[in-house]
Order: C-alpha cells, then sequence, then structure tokens
C-alpha cells in the first residue's frame, strides 16, 4: 500500500471523505500548520489528515481553570494527547484537502476543507511545530451486495429524514437528489446521521461499502423508531460537520 506523511489535525469528531470541513485554528501549533500549508502552490493539493481523538484534548490547557482549573498549561504539537501521541488517536483517519486557508489580521485562520479518502495512522512525530504522521492510504472497495445494500440505505434514509422533518415540525427539503454510488452513499450518509463519535468512527473503519452500508441500515432503522418518540430534534446537514474551535 501506498504510505504518506502529512500534518496531522486531531479532532474530537470524525471526518469522511467527502464531507466538507470548517475549522477556526487558533491554537499556535495549528497555525503553523496552516502557514506550512499554504506555502503549496495554489494548484497544487494542501493536504493533511484528520484523525478523531480517542483519550486527549482537542483544544490543550493554555490557563489554569481553561477547562480544567488543576490542569497546567501545555505547549508543543502534542500538548492534551499524553506521552504517546498515536494512543491518543484512533487508528483509521481521513485526509483533508484544504480549498481555501484564510489568515485573519489576529494570525488565526479561516479553513475550509474536504474530506477525500481514508488513511491508517502508522506513526506520529512530535519533533516539529505541529505534529505530523506517517499514513497508510486505504483502498475503497465495494464489498459483495453493495448496490443492493445502498438502495435499501437510501430507501432507509429518506424515511429517517422524514422522521427528523416530523420532530422538528417542518417540512422535508432535500436540496437535491441523492446520489446512488455505494461508497458515496455509505460515506454521505454515515456523515448526515446523528450518531455518537464511536459509532461514526466505526463506520469509517468498515473494511468496505457493503459492510459501512450494512451497518447503517441497522442504524437507520433502529434511529427511525427512537424518533418516533422525540418531541424536537436538533437539525443535521448532509454533507457539513460542525466548525471546529480547535
Amino acid at each position: 500500500m501506498t504510505t504518506v506523511r502529512l500534518p496531522l489535525f486531531p479532532l474530537n469528531s470524525v471526518l469522511f471523505p467527502g464531507l466538507v470541513l470548517p475549522l477556526n485554528v487558533f491554537e499556535e501549533r495549528y497555525r503553523a500548520m496552516m502557514r506550512e500549508l499554504l506555502k503549496t502552490p495554489e494548484d497544487e493539493s494542501r493536504r493533511f489528515a484528520v484523525v478523531a481523538i480517542r483519550d486527549g484534548l482537542e483544544v490543550a490547557v493554555s490557563s489554569p481553570g481553561m477547562p480544567d482549573p488543576t490542569a497546567l498549561p501545555e505547549r508543543g504539537p502534542a500538548a492534551g494527547f499524553g506521552t504517546d501521541p498515536l494512543k491518543a488517536f484512533h487508528g483509521i483517519g481521513c485526509v483533508a484537502d484544504a480549498a481555501t486557508i484564510r489568515e485573519r489580521e489576529d494570525g488565526t485562520f479561516e479553513v475550509l476543507a474536504t474530506g477525500t479518502r481514508r488513511v491508517r495512522l502508522l506513526s506520529v512525530d512530535a519533533s516539529g511545530p505541529f505534529l505530523t504522521a506517517e499514513l497508510e492510504e486505504l483502498p475503497e472497495e465495494p464489498g459483495e451486495g453493495a448496490g443492493a445494500l445502498a438502495e435499501g440505505v437510501l430507501r432507509a434514509f429518506r424515511q429517517y429524514q422524514k422522521r427528523l422533518a416530523g420532530a422538528r415540525e417542518r417540512s422535508l427539503t432535500t436540496g437535491s437528489e441523492l446520489p446512488d454510488e455505494p461508497s458515496v452513499v455509505s460515506y454521505l450518509v454515515a456523515a448526515a446521521m446523528m450518531l455518537d463519535t464511536p459509532t461514526r468512527q466505526r463506520l469509517l473503519q468498515a473494511p468496505d461499502s457493503a459492510s459501512r452500508l450494512r451497518d447503517e441500515l441497522k442504524l437507520l432503522r433502529s434511529e427511525t423508531s427512537i424518533i418516533r418518540n422525540l418531541p424536537s430534534l436538533p437539525a443535521s446537514d448532509l454533507t457539513r460537520g460542525p466548525t471546529s474551535l480547535n
């Protein structure tokens, strides 16, 4: 398999291929990362890897009381991730391609990136101003019966959307036609469902599209049943995740 070395951006959320990721970058280690990415010519991909945090803090302690009143401030690229950052992160992540990196007057950055492909985390290097990682690119395998499963997931997802709309007491608007390519369906549905981080990570790590779709079908049926008994729900979006304060 092909291996690559990229800057590493840990988050308290899971990035899927095709998902849009807005970032508000203010920590110095990530500012340094963005300054480095800006050195890449505009006609080339400005890539970094996103991994979900298993055990650690997305934002390092900057002063006593923030967020732990007893904690001392931490510095450096691995702040908040313990003595072995590799153990602090989930093993499968996603490469992000930064379409927009805009530096504000105060030195912080506004970033808009898109997930492109899955990678396995092999090692983490904390010797520089920001974390970098050796990564193994993972193939996108359809798996047995992916096409039929995608059709079933799309039907179940439309029912799920209707239940969400009903729970929010508003009309259903799809915005655009949903895709029918199995891998794309599997990632968009994983991103759009209201799931916790461990479940999203499990879906990201699925060995192929069919396995992911099969899992999603069970989740959709279960969640649709649960929503029937809920009076209201927060909004969700098919292709965007929450802005990280990172």
